[in-house]
C-alpha cells in the first residue's frame, strides 16, 4: 500500500507549520496499527512501517509469548478500499493532533524564560475571575488577583501586561500576566526613557499601590544627567504615557539619596518636611512637619507615608512640629505665694495668674480685698462702716462675685476718715 499523495501533503504541512516529518510518520504509523487491529482476521499485535521516500506502507503481524517477547512476525498488509479509507481517516486525525501539539510546543518555546517581559494584548473575554488576552500568536490569562482594582476592561481594549509565569500544560502553554505588579511600571517607563535602557539612569526601588499611587526611586550614573528630569520628561511628557496606560494612576519620581534622612524627606513629597531623625538600630525615621503639612505628608488613609516607608525600608513616624509644644513650655505650679509674669500650669492643668488665685472652694479673692478684710477685723464690730463695706458674704464667695478692687479700697479710706 502506497501513500504517494499523502506523503506530499505531509511534507507541505511540515514545512508550513514547523512540524518534523518523522514525528508525523510515527503518529501515522500508530494510527494504522489501531486501524489494522479493527480489520477482520487481524492479529492481536502488529507494527507498521512507512518508507519516507516512496510512501510504501507495510503491516507486520506479530505473535508474542507470555512475557511479551516477539516469537514470530509476518507481513499482513490489508488490501482493498476499506483499509485505505481507514488509513485516510487516521491520517486526518493524526495530522490535526500533531499540528495542535506542534503549535503548543512552539508557543511554549517562544515564551519560555520571558517572565518579567512586557506584552501587548487585545481583550477577548472578561469575567469576574479572569481576563483573556489575545497576544497574536498565543493567549494569555489575566487573573482577577493581578488586575488593577476598579479598572474597567472591555472586549477589544488594547492593554499592556507583565508576564508572570509560563507553564507547559497538557492543553498547551499557559501564560499568566499581571497589571498590578510593580515591575509593570518599570517596563512601561523603560519604553519611554532611553536613559533607562542604556544604563545611564537606574531604577533603585518601586513602591506601588495599584490603581492609586506609585513612587519610584531613581539614580543617575552620569553626573550630567538628572535622573528625575529624565524620567519625568519635558512638561511631564514621558511619565504621562505611563499614567495613561495605568488608567490615571499617580506616579511620583524621587531621586535616590545616600543620605537616608534627605531621601525620606523627598519620598514624602509633595509634603514639605522640616526635620527627619533616623534611628539606624531599629530602622526608624521620626519625621517632623508643619501643622498644615501633616495631612499631606500622611496622605489619604496613610498612603503617602506607607509608600515612603516601602521605598526607603524604614518605619516612618510623622508628627507635627506643634505636637507636645505645650508640655515643653509647662512650669511648676504656684504653691508658696510666688507668682510669675507668665501663666503657669499646676498639677492638673489649671492656670494660675499673679493677680488671681483659687481658694479651697474655688472662690476668687483679690489681694486688695483680702487686706481690707484684715483691717475690718481690728475695728469695732458694732455699727462699723468698715466692716459693713468689706464684709464678704458666703453668697458672694460661692458665686465668685467680688466688687471692683479700686472701689473697695476707696470706700475703705472714706470710712476710716469719717471715723
Amino acid at each position: 500500500m502506497k501513500l504517494d499523495t499523502m506523503m506530499e501533503a505531509i511534507e507541505v504541512l511540515a514545512r508550513e507549520r514547523g512540524v518534523a516529518v518523522d514525528a508525523i510518520l510515527d503518529a501515522f504509523a500508530n494510527a494504522l496499527v489501531a486501524a489494522y487491529k479493527r480489520s477482520p482476521g487481524a492479529a492481536e499485535e502488529a507494527r507498521v512501517t512507512i518508507d519516507p521516500d516512496s510512501g510504501e506502507v507495510t503491516v507486520y503481524a506479530q505473535e508474542l509469548d507470555e512475557e511479551g517477547n516477539v516469537i514470530d512476525e509476518w507481513e499482513d498488509t490489508p488490501e482493498g478500499e476499506a483499509f485505505g479509507r481507514i488509513a485516510a481517516q487516521s491520517f486526518k486525525q493524526v495530522m490535526q493532533f500533531k499540528l495542535r501539539e506542534a503549535k503548543r510546543e512552539k508557543v511554549y518555546e517562544m515564551y519560555e524564560g520571558r517572565e518579567g517581559d512586557l506584552v501587548t494584548g487585545i481583550v477577548q473575554q472578561v469575567d469576574y475571575r479572569s481576563v483573556i488576552l489575545d497576544l497574536g500568536d498565543a493567549e494569555a490569562i489575566l487573573p482577577g488577583s493581578e488586575r488593577i482594582p476598579f479598572e474597567r476592561l472591555d472586549r477589544g481594549n488594547r492593554v499592556k501586561a507583565l508576564i508572570l509565569e509560563v507553564r507547559n500544560e497538557t492543553k498547551g502553554a499557559q501564560i499568566v500576566v499581571s497589571r498590578s505588579h510593580p515591575d509593570l511600571v518599570r517596563r512601561l517607563l523603560e519604553l519611554e526613557v532611553p536613559e533607562l535602557t542604556d544604563g545611564t539612569v537606574e531604577i533603585v526601588n518601586i513602591a506601588r499601590e495599584p490603581g492609586h499611587r506609585t513612587k519610584i526611586a531613581v539614580i543617575s550614573h552620569d553626573p550630567n544627567v538628572d535622573p528625575k528630569g529624565a524620567c519625568v520628561g519635558a512638561r511631564g511628557s514621558r511619565v504621562r504615557q505611563v499614567v495613561n496606560e495605568l488608567r490615571g494612576e499617580k506616579v511620583d519620581v524621587v531621586q535616590w539619596r545616600d543620605d537616608v534622612a534627605q531621601f525620606i524627606a523627598e519620598a514624602l513629597g509633595p509634603a514639605k518636611v522640616k526635620e527627619v531623625r533616623i534611628g539606624e538600630d531599629e530602622k526608624t525615621a521620626d519625621v517632623i512637619v508643619s501643622e498644615h503639612q501633616l495631612s499631606l505628608a500622611i496622605g489619604k488613609e496613610g498612603q503617602n507615608a506607607r509608600l515612603a516607608a516601602r521605598l526607603s525600608g524604614y518605619k516612618v513616624d510623622i508628627r507635627s512640629d506643634t505636637e507636645g509644644a505645650d508640655a515643653a513650655e509647662a512650669k511648676p505650679p504656684v504653691g508658696d505665694g510666688e507668682t510669675g509674669s507668665e501663666p503657669g500650669h499646676d498639677g492638673v492643668g489649671a492656670v494660675v495668674t499673679e493677680e488671681v488665685a483659687a481658694d479651697s472652694v474655688g472662690a476668687v479673692v483679690t489681694e486688695e480685698v483680702a487686706a481690707a478684710g484684715a483691717e475690718a477685723d481690728e475695728a469695732p464690730a458694732d455699727d462699723d462702716p468698715v466692716s459693713e463695706k468689706t464684709a464678704v458674704s458666703d453668697e458672694d464667695v460661692t458665686g465668685a462675685s467680688i466688687v471692683d478692687d479700686e472701689d473697695a479700697v476707696e470706700d475703705t479710706d472714706e470710712d476710716v476718715e469719717s471715723e
